[in-house]
């Protein structure tokens, strides 16, 4: 890329248009007067290459560029740039395409700027980097040496050569990059700060604040909603509860009005059975005068009844001993039975107790019985030697003795010599038996060999056999186990089957007692349902009597159902369904009544015996003791109608009464009965089916307990029955397989062989054990021996010594022998009581025998006469019934006229207590219309206030709906209904409604602040890891830079200055990084400074440096403004020839008045001034080439002098190469 034409406009001292063409490629010269505008034109290149160190082009401002600052009527400069782009490999980025290249910088007064390229209008940043990507970096040149510069580089420090070589490897640019990166991070630091700071003193707390109140209001908002859902539930609770009382009350007073209307009507009919008594108390007086008259048979039937009653009740005592009897015989056999289970636990624990004892008394024996031994032995020896002594006390001492020692010594020496007579034997015995070994062993091991197979088999299955078995112990399971599980769920099936058959045959009989319903709401507790009346009593068996007595007292009511308030009586009534009708008794409502202890006492006192409050004879459980108060509290039951009749209408009595019988006495004057109900004992029928549902479920429970135990071994069982098929298949085997290998030749072979090697073994066993003897006896008759020589020596001291051991033994013995008594005194002592128990056992077993043939003995006699008491009882009833009949027909008429009048008197009473009532219910029923229309207001406010009452009242209180009252507990609801309302009140004021809005902005703030101070944290990460890389890449770079630059300078020094070396090197004791000082050798003699040399050596210095630095790194243009100022003529041509030879391939532009420089230029551009404008000529030198070689420029140069002497001065120097011009447009 090289400059082929400038056009300048308004720049500086170029008011007009003016085009420059025609550069060369390699190497143009600009020259001319002082003032005449050619620094202009490199400041013009400079201008479009886009600098912006003014200062550098000799100006303060963009104004100062424009032609007169814009007061000579030019108000804008132009400067464009036509660069020829054909060679593509040193294009800029992105323009490798375009053979030309047009850029074009404008400015204007006011400071208005533009730069264009290829005619569109382009950033300064965009010109910066199409420029400096072909090493033409304007504003860090190392392509463009202005005037001075060859000055400074002779004044400059370490430090500041280091600059240049940095700038030469371009890492001075990174340096530039690296301060702005720095600045950058010093930038996004502060920015981190004041993020940070935004963040925690104003966005935290604000958010922090909001937060708060965005909970409190979210707290608000649930309390709100909560409120809103419990004032629903409460209010429809409360319409509900509303309605309901409504129609209750309602019904109250429909009922009330029709108690009148009934009461009305019972008045009416009052007054007529008053008249009918009336007329029935004269009919019965006149019967009464006519049965006077005659006499009758009631003395013969009061005396025959004593004498039946007494028998009667000689029987029942006689009874009550014989079930005394049978009872206590029960319990001496069951005591009996008791004592005989622990004699045998007595009697296994003794037999068990004696055999332990028994073994110890035999080893102790044992020992006692050798220590006898011993001790006779050695009084023996004693006697035999004193005997010896006193009968031949001159004999010798040996011969003496001879009876004593001697006999022992020869009984140690018999035992000693039959050892080892039974060792020869034995040894002859195993060589027989080893010798028969050998002959048969070869054939026992090839029968073996044959047999190798059946016995590994059965080596095999006995080996599964004893794995089996211990399998089958660890199962913990055996056949008696399953036998007794199986015969016991048998058995309780059976039981639970008959329990069965006999609660359906008696359901069948009871038909009007089954009661049955479905639950009317999910989860319903039928606990709540207590059941009919008649299923609620328990009747002991001696009150079965009173049976028929209480059904009757009971009457309908017995069929009532119990339930435990009217809310579960209406959910019965209303999805129970119901197979029949039922009357149903809530007992939160029912009105019991109980007689006084008072009437009932009075009864009693009337009848001893013979009169009880029926609610006293039935038991029940308090749960339902209202219930039972209510049938049973207010009926008397009375053993005879005579009875029944005088305390029914006793005025300290007046209760209604019930015979034994069933018949009714109402102290109103009613009578009803004269024959048994047909209901059949009812009640006692009842008790039965509740001992047989109680006997069902403990059956039930007992066989659920078999079947569990059942089911819970059924793996066992499985386990147990596979192992024991696997094992009698395994046994089996085991027997086939030893009956085939007992059969066979080879197993006898192999038997004889074993059988002999076991006989050798037990003769070797033998034979150590005969050695043993006949060591031991060998040693015994040594040590007598000794004994014997030692009494010969001595006879009084081995005396001595005998005796004294004889003593000891013998109060061992003694020892021993009390010891041997005591426990054969225990041994004996056990033996009895076990002779003892046994014979308790026998006794008793007898006992046990004879008290059940007694307890059957007694209870057949029991039988009879409970037969024969029944039947005198029913004679007894008989002869009481004729007798009740009679005394009625004598004394009933007074009854009859008494129970008439005072019937008159009670009716009277009742119509006068009617109109009380009639009254009362009036009354009552003006208050109950006052509270229907309460609440009907109350329902109609409800309903005006909340609409939605009338949508939703459907769904009220059913289940798995929103108003399912029977979730909550309604009490609490209210409750939390109340304690919300004021939460609610005292939060309204606190709360801000608009805070979801308000924390969501502040939020995304503080959201993107966080990601903001991220990504700057990460950013400033990345230029840190990249400055320090870099850094690595900067000193390889710097230091390769520095050797070429080096090498060149040297070499280029020696060609301008030929003789002479000139070098850069490091600083003493400093690093390449702290700075570069250049270090001179003229001739052999390194000069310590600069200051040594010359101006003009110093100059050659200064421009070999900043020819090494521009040769580095070649640019594609170079500009040098009078560069030679302080050389002589021979060193300018030097510098002239030196572009040709080392830097082929560039554009030189280069400003000088020397005539050594520019006539080895290739084009020379004249500059002019004339009336205030400049102006530029082209010239052409006739014997350079565009594209001269490296032979031309040699030749060129040869005889510069000569040649200029033959041209002579400026004029030659002007029309050397022919004359043009350029004519400025």
């Amino acid at each position: 890329m090289r400059i082929e034409e400038l056009i300048i406009d308004g720049f500086k001292s170029y008011p007009n248009r003016t085009t420059v063409t025609g550069f060369d490629a390699s190497f143009n010269a600009i020259t001319g007067l002082n003032g005449s505008g050619k620094s202009n034109i490199l400041d013009s290149i400079c201008f479009v290459l886009g600098i912006t160190n003014l200062t550098a082009v000799r100006a303060n401002n963009l104004q100062d560029l424009i032609y007169k600052r814009g007061q000579a009527g030019i108000i804008k400069a132009s400067v464009t740039i036509v660069f020829d782009n054909t060679d593509r490999s040193k294009s800029p980025v992105s323009f490798e395409n375009c053979p030309q290249i047009t850029v074009t910088r404008q400015i204007a007064m006011g400071g208005l700027s533009k730069y264009l390229i290829n005619g569109h209008k382009a950033t300064q940043q965009a010109v910066q980097n199409m420029f400096q990507s072909v090493q033409l970096n304007i504003n860090n040149p190392n392509f463009l040496i202005m005037q001075g510069k060859i000055t400074k580089v002779l004044n400059m420090k370490p430090a500041e050569i280091l600059s240049m070589i940095e700038e030469a490897a371009g890492t001075r640019m990174f340096e530039d990059r690296k301060d702005k990166a720095i600045k950058t991070m010093s930038k996004k630091d502060q920015k981190v700060k004041e993020i940070t700071a935004l963040l925690e003193e104003e966005i935290t707390p604000k958010l922090d604040k909001l937060r708060e109140e965005k909970r409190s209001f979210l707290e608000y908002q649930k309390a709100s909603t909560e409120l809103d859902h419990l004032t629903r539930l409460a209010k429809a609770y409360e319409w509900q509860q509303y309605c309901a009382k409504f129609e209750e009350k309602k019904a109250l007073v429909d009922q009330k009005t029709q108690d009148v209307q009934d009461r009305e009507d019972e008045a009416k009919a009052l007054k007529r059975q008053i008249e009918s008594i009336e007329k029935e108390l004269a009919q019965i007086e006149k019967k009464k005068e006519a049965e006077m008259t005659k006499g009758g048979k009631l003395q013969a039937l009061v005396n025959q009844s004593k004498e039946l009653q007494h028998d009667l009740v000689k029987r029942k005592a006689q009874v009550d001993i014989k079930m005394g009897s049978v009872e206590e015989e029960r319990k001496k056999l069951q005591a009996d039975q008791a004592a005989l289970e622990s004699l045998h636990e007595t009697l296994q624990e003794k037999e068990a107790e004696l055999v332990d004892l028994s073994g110890s008394f035999s080893k102790l024996k044992a020992d006692y019985d050798g220590a006898v031994a011993e001790v006779n032995k050695q009084d023996e020896l004693l006697q035999t030697l004193l005997t010896g002594m006193a009968s031949s006390s001159k004999s010798k001492g040996g011969e003496s003795s001879a009876g004593g020692y001697m006999g022992q010594i020869a009984s140690a020496r018999a035992e000693e010599s039959a050892a080892g007579t039974e060792i020869e034997q034995s040894k002859l015995r195993i060589g027989h038996l080893e010798k028969e070994v050998k002959q048969k062993e070869p054939l026992a091991k090839k029968a073996q060999k044959d047999a190798a197979g059946l016995m590994s088999e059965l080596e095999t299955s006995r080996g599964a056999v004893q794995q089996l078995e211990a399998h089958m112990e660890k199962l913990g399971w055996n056949d008696e186990k399953e036998k007794l599980l199986l015969q016991s769920k048998a058995e309780w099936s059976r039981r639970v089957s008959d329990l069965l058959e006999r609660k359906e045959g008696l359901k069948s009989k009871l038909a009007g007692m089954d009661f049955q319903y479905s639950d009317p709401e999910p989860n319903f507790d039928r606990s709540r349902v207590k059941g009919l009346v008649a299923s609620l009593i328990q009747l002991d068996q001696d009150k079965h009597k009173y049976s028929t007595a209480l059904e009757i007292c009971a009457g309908g009511r017995l069929y009532n159902v119990v339930v435990e308030d009217e809310k579960v009586g209406s959910k019965l009534l209303a999805n129970g369904q119901l197979k029949k009708r039922v009357t149903l008794i809530p007992l939160n409502k029912i009105n019991a009544f109980v007689a006084s202890a008072e009437k009932i006492g009075a009864a009693q006192r009337i009848a001893p015996g013979k009169v009880d409050l029926a609610l006293s004879l039935v038991g029940y459980d308090d749960d339902v003791s209202r219930a039972m108060e209510y049938v049973f509290g207010n009926t008397l039951i009375c053993a005879d109608a005579a009875t029944a009749k005088r305390v029914t209408f006793e005025n300290a009595v007046r209760m209604k009464s019930v015979t034994l019988d069933g018949d009714v006495y109402d102290p109103q004057g009613t009578l009803s009965g004269g024959s048994k109900p047909h209901s059949g004992n009812v009640l006692v029928k009842m008790q039965d089916l509740i001992k047989i549902d109680k006997a069902l479920k403990e059956a039930k429970l007992e066989l659920g307990k078999v079947e569990s135990q059942i089911q819970a071994a059924k793996s066992q069982m499985a386990s147990f029955s596979k192992a024991k098929r696997d094992l009698d298949l395994k046994r089996h085997q085991v027997t086939l397989l030893e009956s085939q290998i007992s059969g066979s030749n080879a197993t006898r072979i192999i038997g004889e062989v074993e059988k002999a090697k076991a006989s050798i073994v037990e003769l070797k066993e033998a034979i150590f054990a005969a050695k043993k003897r006949q060591q031991d006896a060998s040693k015994e008759a040594k040590r007598l021996e000794k004994e014997m020589e030692e009494f010969d020596k001595n006879k009084d001291s081995k005396l001595d010594q005998l005796k004294t051991e004889i003593k000891s033994k013998k109060a061992d013995v003694q020892k021993r022998s009390g010891e041997i008594k005591a426990r054969q005194g225990e041994v004996r002592t056990l033996e009895l009581e076990i002779e003892q128990t046994h014979a308790e056992i026998t006794a008793c077993e007898k006992t046990i025998a004879e008290g059940g043939r007694a307890i059957k003995r007694v209870e057949t006699e029991l039988s009879d006469m409970q037969t024969k008491l029944e039947e005198l009882q029913a004679e007894v009833d008989k002869v009481e019934s004729k007798l009740t009949q009679e005394r009625a027909t004598l004394s009933g008429y007074d009854d009859e006229l008494t129970a008439l009048r005072n019937a008159l008197k009670s009716k009277k009473q009742e119509i006068a207590d009617g109109a009380l009532l009639i009254k009362q219910y009036m009354h009552d029923r003006e208050k109950l219309a006052t509270d229907v229309a309460g609440y009907e207001k109350s329902i109609q406010q409800l309903e005006n206030q909340f609409e939605w009452i009338q949508s939703e009242h459907r769904f009220f209180g059913q289940a798995g709906t929103v108003y399912d009252f029977a979730k909550h507990n309604m009490s609490e609801v209210r409750k939390r209904c109340k304690k919300l309302e004021e939460t609610q009140q005292g939060m309204r004021k606190k709360v801000n409604p608009k805070v979801l809005s308000m924390i969501e902005g502040v939020e995304k703030k503080e959201s993107t602040l966080k990601t903001m101070l991220s990504t700057v944290l990460k950013d400033k990460d990345k230029i840190e890891d990249t400055i320090t890389e870099l850094d690595r890449y900067k000193r390889d770079a710097l230091q390769n830079t520095w050797e070429k630059v080096n090498a060149d300078f040297g070499s280029i020094f020696a060609e301008l200055l030929p003789g002479n070396y000139a070098k850069l090197q490091p600083p003493e004791n400093q690093d390449l990084t702290q700075g570069l000082e250049v270090k001179v050798r003229l001739g052999t003699v390194w000069k310590q400074s600069l200051t040594e040399l010359s101006g003009g050596q110093r100059s050659l210095i200064a421009l070999s440096l900043i020819m090494s630095l521009l040769q580095f790194k070649p640019a594609p243009m170079y500009i040098l403004d009078e560069i030679d100022a302080a050389l002589d003529l021979s060193h300018t041509q030097h510098i002239g020839q030196l572009f040709r030879s080392r830097f082929r391939g560039s554009q030189f532009i280069v400003v000088s008045l020397k005539e050594g420089l520019f006539t080895n230029a290739n084009v020379l551009f004249r500059a002019r001034f004339r009336d205030g404008t400049s102006l530029v000529d082209r010239t052409v030198n006739a014997n350079r080439t565009t594209a001269g070689d490296g032979d031309g420029v040699d030749k060129e140069n040869q005889n510069p002098q000569q040649g200029a002497r033959k041209r002579g001065g400026k004029a030659a120097a002007a029309g050397a190469g022919g004359a043009g011009r350029l004519v400025a447009a």
